[in-house]
């Protein structure tokens, strides 16, 4: 039987007073926690993706993909602060407490919040929808487990981002 380990995140928010763009995944995997930043499996397909939609090259490290995003006026962060969780597993997710978006939400003008997959939706849904009076923008997973969706097809429904629509 798989062990539960209880962990709060560990990876800051990224954002600046000109993030426009708020894009929230449900819990950062082992592979990001080691990374401390933001899809850090290399097989998470989100870095793929956004380096496509922005025609720029895939940036391989923590200092490049922090400055693509920032660059690009997208805060980056997750909607859970802290659950009990076995290894990556969204679907084992339980006991959890939601991050406070207040403070990024307050120092940038976020004009859309998209979450990355249906667990990130759920979750935001459940536990901070209410809280920010703000609706969040579901697009496809990027995460290796939904492979229904070929990277073509990443790209094509993340393709609002560039817009905030």
């Amino acid at each position: 039987m798989a062990e539960y380990t209880h962990i709060v995140h560990p990876i800051p928010p990224l954002y600046d007073e000109t993030s426009r763009i708020l894009i929230l995944g449900s819990f950062p995997s082992v592979k990001s926690r080691e990374a401390m930043f933001f899809y850090g499996h290399p097989q998470n397909r989100f870095w793929r993706v956004v380096a496509e939609i922005f025609a720029e090259p895939f940036p391989e490290t923590v200092p490049e993909r922090r400055a693509f995003l920032l660059r690009h006026h997208i805060a980056a962060w997750d909607v859970i602060g802290e659950c009990d969780i076995v290894g990556s597993s969204d679907a084992s997710i339980r006991n959890v407490r939601a991050n406070d978006l207040r403070p990024i939400l307050a120092a940038a003008p976020i004009r859309q919040i998209y979450v990355n997959g249906k667990t990130a939706e759920k979750m935001y849904q459940k536990y901070t929808e209410e809280l920010t009076g703000r609706e969040a923008v579901c697009l496809p997973s990027t995460s290796p487990a939904n492979a229904a969706w070929t990277l073509p097809k990443l790209v094509e429904a993340w393709k609002r981002i560039r817009t905030g629509e």
